[in-house]
């Protein structure tokens, strides 16, 4: 086992959400294939993944959240987009976000006032069998005093729905109060800009073939397995940081 992987939360789940940054289309698909990056990972693992919504995914598995939490940040993709009629090249940004799974016991002790929050109810237009389109099941929650959010359309019901987002949006607000006894009051969706300068990896399929990571100068040159779930290599190095 990785001397780093020994934090509190470690062994535990984890909790992926993928947010496009510059780019328009392209840095929406950009995401889309970085989740699908990620699932492919965590099946390569044996690990249980569900979706929560349409850029957020559940992994459940051990060590799941130690072996994916330096994947958090800002990451930049280089191609010829398929958007694009005169085939030029572009760049693109994500950011991912990942959380632990809190045990029930800890959701239990955060209490949030209900003047706190905003509740929104919209129709699923993901996974959810005969409810999809034609009821109101995603619920997204907002946390009014810190802007903070987390939404569920994964599940059949709007309540169960809402469970699931109140205690991922329990979990963000217990990842910012741990934050806040080491520095400033800052946003919980780290500190950089998806763009320019601020990537911790790059993959580039155009006009070569890589991957590097910014931070251990870890490289591959074949992005295509990267993309397929290799991460291997990339995360043992974030692991001996």
């Amino acid at each position: 086992m990785f001397k780093s992987l020994t934090g509190k939360y470690d062994k535990g789940h984890a909790h992926i959400s993928i947010f496009p940054g510059v780019g328009g289309e392209d840095a929406k698909d950009w995401a889309n294939m970085l989740l699908k990056m990620y699932i492919k990972y965590a099946q390569k693992r044996n690990w249980k993944v569900s979706l929560v919504d349409e850029r957020a995914i559940d992994i459940r598995g051990e060590y799941a959240y130690g072996s994916l939490k330096n994947e958090q940040g800002v990451h930049r993709l280089v191609r010829i987009s398929p958007f694009d009629s005169k085939q030029l090249r572009h760049t693109s940004f994500a950011l991912i976000e990942v959380l632990p799974e809190l045990p029930e016991l800890e959701l239990k002790n955060i209490v949030i006032p209900p003047e706190d929050l905003r509740v929104e109810f919209s129709r699923s237009s993901g996974p959810g069998g005969q409810n999809v389109n034609k009821r109101e099941t995603a619920v997204r929650v907002v946390h009014l005093p810190t802007g903070l959010s987390a939404a569920s359309q994964s599940e059949r019901s709007q309540p169960q729905n809402r469970e699931k987002a109140l205690a991922l949006l329990k979990t963000k607000l217990s990842h910012l109060m741990q934050e806040r006894q080491e520095k400033e009051l800052k946003n919980l969706r780290t500190v950089v800009k998806p763009e320019w300068g601020n990537q911790i990896r790059s993959y580039v399929l155009h006009p070569y073939q890589q991957v590097k990571d910014h931070r251990t100068n870890v490289v591959s040159h074949q992005p295509d397995k990267v993309l397929e779930g290799g991460l291997d290599k990339f995360i043992e190095a974030e692991l001996q940081l």
